[in-house]
């Protein structure tokens, strides 16, 4: 420590931080890891992806059908006979069509990245479908194994249960053992009816 009133970097009550030996550069602030950082400026224009996608996937649902074909073919024919036959004043793409050629590989530079992009999403509903119909069949197969193994247990269960026939074929068998003993025995029957009418 000095004399006169001066005092040690850590005396004066500065908040800066130290720098490391050699650092020439001002110390940059804390950032907080417990907060949120706060929104950046974008340098592309902002767009929602959902929305983009279907639209390009009613672009690829419109180059996909007759009706564009035809009207393709009908601009490309009126643009050639326009430059074919117009007045020279009024020809706005000579002979070799350069500015068609221009505006086609335009159109397919356009298309195409578009087709595939709705494609893609085509592609992920189709997994997200193919999924659910997996579990829908492994929830299937679970409850088709669980009521095969309820019917097996009811017809273990069921043998062991005496059922209307089988308790009739046990009446009948019965009866029968009860007239084979009649006709074995038709004295006791006699001799009872003796005793009870004295």
């Amino acid at each position: 420590m000095g004399s006169g009133g001066e005092s040690g970097p850590g005396e004066r009550g500065d908040t800066r931080e130290r720098l490391p030996s050699g650092a020439s550069a001002a110390p940059r602030p804390r950032v907080r890891l417990d907060q949120p950082r706060a929104p950046r400026r974008a340098l592309l224009p902002e767009y929602d992806p959902e929305a983009f996608g279907r639209f390009s996937e009613r672009i690829a649902r419109f180059l996909g059908t007759g009706r564009f074909i035809v009207w393709m073919t009908v601009i490309i024919i009126m643009w050639v006979v326009w430059n074919v036959s117009a007045p020279a004043g009024l020809r706005f793409d000579e002979y070799p069509f350069i500015f068609l050629t221009l505006m086609l590989s335009l159109q397919a530079s356009y298309a195409a990245p578009l087709i595939l992009l709705a494609q893609n999403r085509q592609d992920d509903r189709d997994r997200v479908t193919h999924e659910q119909d997996r579990k829908q069949n492994e929830r299937s197969i679970a409850d088709t194994e669980y009521l095969t193994r309820e019917i097996a247990a009811l017809r273990m269960g069921l043998g062991e249960v005496a059922t209307r026939d089988w308790i009739r074929s046990e009446l009948q068998d019965l009866v029968k053992e009860m007239e084979e003993h009649r006709a074995v025995f038709p004295y006791e029957r006699a001799s009872r009816r003796d005793e009870s009418d004295r």
